[in-house]
């Protein structure tokens, strides 16, 4: 009896280890993992910023949309923003901003040109005005729904293919394509319910357009003063539209080595279209020196400070004095930036072979508003300048250009420099004062700003370039350069020579740079 228990034992320990070894067959085996796996907080972040990098890049690429808006072609883009909002851009007028929305994205619409032909109209049929605010909304609305079908489009491919590139999953790269189409989507939501229609009556203006108002009125006067505002707003157009005419084609020239050449320019008056026109004569006449005598801004607010950035890309070196325009806040800007050289108090500086000194102008008045110190300040500054002249020529470092940017200042060098330039007059003109000094007034560079685009007859851009002997450092001649800027497309370069330098003067005539284009030659 007792063998049967033993047995019975027997077979529940084969039982047991047959069950055992079943169970250790089935369970899975502990392999080494030499890398950690991620969190599920950190797989979910960096699977976020694949969705929104991806679908910022494809929004630059293929996100873009070319409409027809009134008299205007556009570009409208979305972009990225933590205030959303509308921003149009006038270049080279400047921009303006509307709190339109409240969403991650912002519409950007880029005037590319205005269409000759629909802005003559409005201008042959200022009626039309009136029937301008449907027609813009119209095409505004179908402009956005081509964007949003686009957009759909860009982020949707952008997130996917960056999706893809990371994880090389098909199923996680259409899931990054999946997020971002939903996170446009309600974006496009909320600037929906955030849309403020009147935001169009409150705009933000920068650039040339921070003085728009002054041109069109406010809204109060356009209700009350219409057809004054249609009138005023039709002229605005038609100039506008010249503007995006404008060429600065200039004729060949050939520099001759034997000159320094001096690029003269004044009174841009906050006009972005004047570094295209500067950069476009440097590089075709070589210029070695730009000289700018004062008023490059309108209001001397640290707001327009920016508008100073391109002066670093003009590709030559950049001698600046204060204008009544400019204030303390815009000279402490320029003074920062590399090679830009500031002249004030009568300081000097030897600038590409040629040595300069200048004082700014020591009236700051932007507007009528501020109480000026007349001509008797200019004169003291000038002074104070043919002053330090004096003690340059002492210590043996005699200069040979001078830089101020009132004519009234400037006659107060006569006979202790050679050369004075200035500008503030916004037209051109030169003199040999009593003593010996001559004396060139600049135009204005920017077209006089803004206030070009108000009157009939636009002013006109210009500017000099001046030949300096670089053996004596005197004149040797000189080219006015005169663009029909915001108003017409000719542009004209009248050479002229001082009288020492013409045929048949008495005296040593010292040589005159190669020949170039003389009078009135409009550019094709």
């Amino acid at each position: 009896m007792a063998s049967v228990p033993v047995a019975a034992l027997n077979r529940l320990r084969l039982v047991r280890r047959a069950l055992t070894h079943r169970y250790r067959a089935r369970r899975p085996r502990r392999t080494l993992e030499l890398v950690p796996r991620p969190h599920p907080w950190s797989r979910a972040l960096g699977l976020i910023t694949v969705v929104l990098v991806g679908a910022w890049l494809g929004l630059l690429v293929v996100g873009d949309v070319r409409a027809q808006v009134g008299p205007m072609n556009t570009t409208m883009t979305l972009r990225p923003s933590f205030t959303g909002g509308t921003k149009i851009n006038i270049s080279p007028l400047g921009a303006l901003s509307l709190d339109s929305h409240h969403a991650p994205v912002r519409l950007d619409v880029n005037v590319d040109q205005l269409d000759p032909e629909r802005s003559q109209a409005l201008v042959d049929h200022p009626e039309r005005i009136s029937g301008l605010q449907d027609e813009v909304a119209h095409d505004v609305e179908h402009g956005t729904l081509d964007l949003a079908v686009r957009s759909c489009a860009a982020v949707v491919l952008g997130a996917t293919t960056l999706g893809l590139a990371v994880y090389r999953r098909p199923r996680r790269a259409l899931t990054a394509g999946g997020l971002a189409l939903t996170l446009l989507a309600a974006s496009g939501a909320t600037a929906y319910a955030t849309w403020n229609p009147k935001s169009i009556l409150e705009p933000k203006f920068s650039g040339l357009l921070s003085s728009a108002p002054s041109v069109v009125g406010n809204a109060r006067s356009i209700v009350t003063e219409f057809d004054v505002y249609q009138q005023e707003l039709a002229r605005l157009v038609t100039n506008v539209t010249k503007l995006y005419d404008v060429t600065s084609t200039l004729p060949a020239y050939q520099p001759d080595p034997t000159t320094i050449r001096v690029l003269h320019v004044s009174d841009i008056h906050l006009n972005p279209a004047g570094w295209k026109i500067i950069a476009s004569l440097v590089k075709q006449y070589e210029v070695n020196v730009i000289v700018d005598t004062g008023d490059t801004m309108d209001h001397g607010t640290a707001a327009e400070n920016g508008f100073l950035d391109p002066i670093a890309d003009l590709g030559a070196p950049y001698v600046w004095v204060r204008g009544n325009h400019d204030s303390l806040v815009t000279q402490r800007y320029l003074e920062r930036m590399k090679n830009v050289h500031v002249l004030d108090g009568g300081r000097a500086e030897t600038i590409a072979g040629v040595r300069f000194a200048g004082i700014g102008d020591p009236q700051f008045t932007p507007d009528r508003s501020v109480a000026t110190g007349g001509e008797a300040a200019e004169e003291l500054a000038g002074d104070q300048l043919a002053s330090a002249l004096r003690d340059q020529r002492a210590a043996g470092t005699p200069v040979d250009i001078a830089l101020v940017h009132e004519p009234s200042a400037a006659r107060r060098t006569d006979g202790e420099v050679p050369l004075v330039l200035a500008g503030h007059l916004h037209h051109e003109g030169t003199e040999v004062m009593k003593h010996g000094t001559r004396l060139r007034i600049e135009g204005s560079t920017g077209g006089s700003g803004l206030r070009a685009v108000e009157g009939k007859y636009p002013d006109p851009i210009e500017a000099s370039i001046l030949y300096v002997d670089r053996d004596t450092r005197r004149l040797q001649a000189w080219d006015e350069i005169r663009l029909g800027g915001l108003g017409l497309t000719t542009a004209e370069v009248s050479r002229h020579l001082p009288k020492e330098n013409l045929p048949g003067a008495s005296g040593p005539a010292t040589p005159s740079p190669s020949p170039s284009p003389t009078p009135s030659a409009p550019a094709p």
